[in-house]
């Protein structure tokens, strides 16, 4: 396990060591293993460039509201395949599973063309709105609702007067938070590294998120790699932030039913 720690955690160092150098030092042989001292120049250097803090809301407002709109949205219709019966709801179901063996690329164009003809292009609500609910979320959601809701605390909720809403507002939603932060970290993580969809629908300056902004900072001719190296780290620091406030959360959800009671 402590091999298997530093093999995940060298990239990390090793972006960090980069950003701390110059562009030259980057193609030292032997390479430098040490953090130097140019941290804070090639940070100076990526403001006064780029405006990252324009890219940087635009990935947090993407990548919050995204997120928050698929939790809603795969919770509810997880639960719903799994403790409610209607017609077709099995055809529905793997008819959803089968979805998730094509292939993303084969969306783009009458995705971008639903876009267009939206009015979307160049908003960021073209990067919120689709896939507000994905096959895997709501398999996810519905495998562990499953699990941990029992049928007679769904009972208990009719006898008191619930809906059906509110079965799984208030009755459900609770004890899915493992769940819900499983799926929001891997959810945010994708939404804030996704470089494809947002090439595809953005290309005005202003409106273009941490991904795509970092792209741009590869000239034709000639790339300052150590400031790209350093907005890279600055665009790195929020994931590991997200998972370091629910990694708890994200490993009970994922541990949940691998051992008995």
């Amino acid at each position: 396990m402590t091999v298997g720690a530093v093999l995940s955690l060298f990239p990390f160092y090793w972006l960090f060591v980069m950003s701390t150098a110059t562009t030259a030092d980057m193609f030292r042989f032997p390479p430098r293993l040490v953090p130097g001292d140019q941290l804070w120049v090639n940070i100076g250097k990526v403001l006064d460039n780029v405006g990252f803090f324009q890219s940087f809301a635009n990935s947090l407002i993407v990548a919050g509201l995204h997120t928050a709109i698929v939790l809603f949205f795969c919770s509810l219709a997880g639960f719903a395949f799994a403790k409610f019966s209607f017609p077709a709801k099995h055809f529905l179901f793997f008819f959803l599973l089968a979805t998730m063996m094509v292939p993303q690329q084969l969306g783009l164009i009458p995705q971008f063309i639903l876009m267009q003809k939206l009015g979307w292009i160049n908003e960021l609500k073209a990067l919120i709105i689709p896939g507000a609910a994905n096959a895997f979320g709501i398999f996810w959601m519905r495998q562990y609702s499953q699990t941990v809701i029992h049928d007679e605390l769904i009972n208990a909720g009719r006898i008191d007067g619930c809906n059906s809403f509110d079965l799984y507002w208030r009755v459900s939603l609770p004890i899915l938070r493992p769940a819900l932060a499983t799926l929001g970290i891997i959810t945010f993580l994708q939404s804030w590294n996704d470089y494809l969809w947002p090439l595809v629908v953005i290309s005005v300056q202003q409106k273009f998120t941490l991904q795509m902004l970092i792209a741009s900072m590869n000239g034709v001719y000639s790339t300052d790699y150590s400031m790209v190296m350093a907005a890279t780290l600055m665009a790195t620091v929020p994931l590991i932030v997200v998972f370091a406030m629910f990694s708890r959360q994200f490993i009970a959800g994922l541990m949940q039913g691998s051992v008995k009671d």
